[in-house]
């Protein structure tokens, strides 16, 4: 099960190293792809697995708190690290998400592996509330730190228009007002939601493999480790105490603890450029993080599958 389900994933991260290197595709590219990625192709997934799923007879409130209690519990977490270590302003936002931002493409290609459908379908209503919680800590915790000379007003106004503008979140919410409150998808808008949704994991996991380098983890490497660590192996711990602390069990149960062990989103270093963090430490987190998510997700498939 676990080379069934991971092999995959990994396959393609591996591709998108030696296409790296064999020249066939380059930075500009990978970041133009990232881009398509992010804005156009992720969110028509998001929304679409979200939206096309039949709504759950009971809003499943104990998945959603187990998983907002998981965030928020590591986000208090990476706060206090920022103090222990002695992480200064700069590098504060980029350090403290990378302790509760998940990687969402390798998120689903995994759950899909392991679950089918039905996992990515239950996934998809973790995410929904999930990733709007980790935007708004993250772009929180920047403003709050890297940009401490602006007034309480401007920080609201800055907080506001990042989070009404990302197109996960808005694609996420989309998906739930659809799903709950609108007929399913008519056949042919379900095709064409499905063929845009079909290139974003195989353009993701490539783009993460061109993307890995080990060049500057040297001067980063007491952060981007202490990171990492909180990331793949608190963050599963905790999910896994919350988890029986709400009566979680069964599918649902494996498919949160997956989504746990996930590496650190990749989407970090685009906001770390974006709200004057560090790109760079975000980078070696990310480089780590993925490399340590076989293991911690090989863990969980032993544990739990």
């Amino acid at each position: 099960m676990i080379l069934d389900s991971l092999f995959p994933v990994f396959a393609l991260i591996a591709l998108g190293v030696v296409l790296r290197r064999r020249g066939l595709t380059d930075r500009a590219f990978l970041r133009q792809g990232d881009r398509l990625v992010y804005y156009v192709f992720f969110p028509v997934l998001l929304f679409w697995k979200i939206g096309g799923a039949s709504a759950a007879d009971t809003v499943p409130w104990s998945l959603w708190g187990a998983g907002l209690g998981t965030i928020l519990i590591l986000w208090v977490v990476s706060l206090v690290a920022l103090r222990l270590f002695g992480i200064g302003p700069r590098r504060a936002g980029s350090f403290s998400q990378a302790a509760f931002r998940f990687n969402t493409y390798v998120a689903i290609a995994v759950v899909l592996g392991a679950q089918g459908d039905a996992g990515a379908a239950r996934l998809g209503e973790q995410l929904s509330v999930a990733i709007p919680a980790a935007n708004v800590l993250a772009v929180v915790t920047f403003i709050w730190f890297a940009r401490g000379n602006l007034d309480q007003a401007s920080r609201v106004r800055l907080t506001l228009g990042a989070l009404i503008r990302n197109p996960l979140i808005l694609a996420c919410l989309g998906g739930m007002v659809w799903a709950r409150l609108l007929p399913a998808w008519p056949v042919a808008v379900d095709r064409a939601l499905q063929l845009t949704a079909s290139l974003t994991l195989p353009f993701a996991l490539i783009s993460i493999g061109g993307a890995l380098t080990f060049t500057g983890i040297r001067d980063r490497l007491v952060p981007a480790l202490v990171a990492t660590v909180l990331k793949i192996a608190a963050m599963p711990l905790i999910g896994w105490w919350l988890l029986d602390l709400f009566g979680i069990t069964g599918a649902d149960r494996l498919t949160a603890m997956l989504f746990f062990a996930m590496p650190a989103s990749t989407a970090m270093y685009v906001l770390s450029t974006e709200m004057d963090g560090d790109p760079d430490l975000s980078s070696a987190i990310i480089v780590l993080s993925t490399l340590g998510a076989f293991v911690s997700l090989s863990a969980v498939l032993v544990l739990f599958g």
